[in-house]
Parts: structure tokens; C-alpha cells; sequence
């Protein structure tokens, strides 16, 4: 997180990240093949590790509001982490799609969650569309996570209503 800080995504290499850490680049290689690994791997266990919302309101669609906008403000108080973010994951890198997929199926199962006995695929893969593009268009600079959260609310409830 130090190098990205400082360097920006664009600046940051698996060697600067390897000799930071005072390992061989062999070794830091074993573990990430890209930078775009390395950042959703940041991202991923960022996520794992961050407790689903306490909410405990019978209303799913709050419910709902709750995970989006704690998924959306996970990076938000770090621009360069944010932005790295929304690169790496677009990456083609075969070890960043398995990191895709583990997001993509934790996003789905705390949805699945938060919706209780209303949950529907079809109302889960709308959310994450909505979501998805949310992220994307914060990432490219178009607002501020904070403003993506907003949306993100207001697309959930039109869709849940």
C-alpha cells in the first residue's frame, strides 16, 4: 500500500513490492504473477475479511443498501487503491479471473443475505450490474465513492420497489 501511495498504480511493480518486503522478486513472483493480481488480492482479502453489515431491520431492501454501500466504501478513503482496484480486476490475468470469481460469488452470497426469502437470482444478478457499473464509473473518476454509494442506493431501491 506504500508504493502504490507513493508511485501509483501505473509506478507500481511486483519488484519495488518484493524489495519493500525485503524478499527476492523470485519469491514475491511465486505468490502474485501481475500487479493486477497483487491489487485484487488486496481487494479480496480486504473483502473476506470485512463483516457483513449488522443489520437487522425486516426490511430487505435496507438490507440490501447496507451490503452495497459497505462493498463500495471498502477502498474509498485510499483514490489510489480504488483506482488500482477497478484496473486489476478488469485484467485478463488467469489469477485475477479466479480473484474475480471469489469476489464476484461472496458479493452474490451477501446479497443473497441481506434479501432473505425474496432472494431471486434474477433481483441478485440486477444488483450486480448495477454495482459493477457503479464501480467502474468511480474507478474511471466519474464520482466520488461516496457518490457511487448514493447511487448505488437509489438504483437498489428503484429495483427492489
Amino acid at each position: 500500500m506504500d508504493i502504490l501511495s507513493r508511485e501509483g498504480y501505473s509506478g507500481l511493480t511486483i519488484r519495488m513490492v518484493a524489495a519493500e518486503a525485503g524478499v527476492g522478486a523470485a519469491t514475491a513472483y511465486t505468490y502474485f504473477s501481475s500487479k493486477e493480481h497483487l491489487v485484487a488480492e488486496v481487494f479480496w482479502r480486504r473483502l473476506a475479511s470485512s463483516p457483513e453489515p449488522q443489520n437487522d431491520s425486516p426490511d430487505s431492501t435496507a438490507r440490501v443498501v447496507a451490503v452495497l454501500r459497505h462493498i463500495a466504501l471498502l477502498v474509498a478513503d485510499e483514490p489510489e487503491l480504488a483506482g488500482a482496484v477497478t484496473n486489476a480486476l478488469l485484467g485478463k490475468d488467469p489469477d485475477v479471473e479466479h480473484l474475480r470469481l471469489r469476489i464476484g460469488l461472496e458479493i452474490q452470497h451477501r446479497l443473497s443475505v441481506a434479501l432473505g426469502s425474496e432472494s431471486d437470482p434474477d433481483v441478485i444478478a440486477g444488483l450486480e450490474l448495477i454495482y459493477v457499473g457503479a464501480l467502474v464509473r468511480a474507478g474511471m473518476g466519474y464520482a466520488s465513492y461516496q457518490q457511487i454509494a448514493d447511487l448505488l442506493e437509489k438504483s437498489a431501491r428503484l429495483l427492489l420497489t
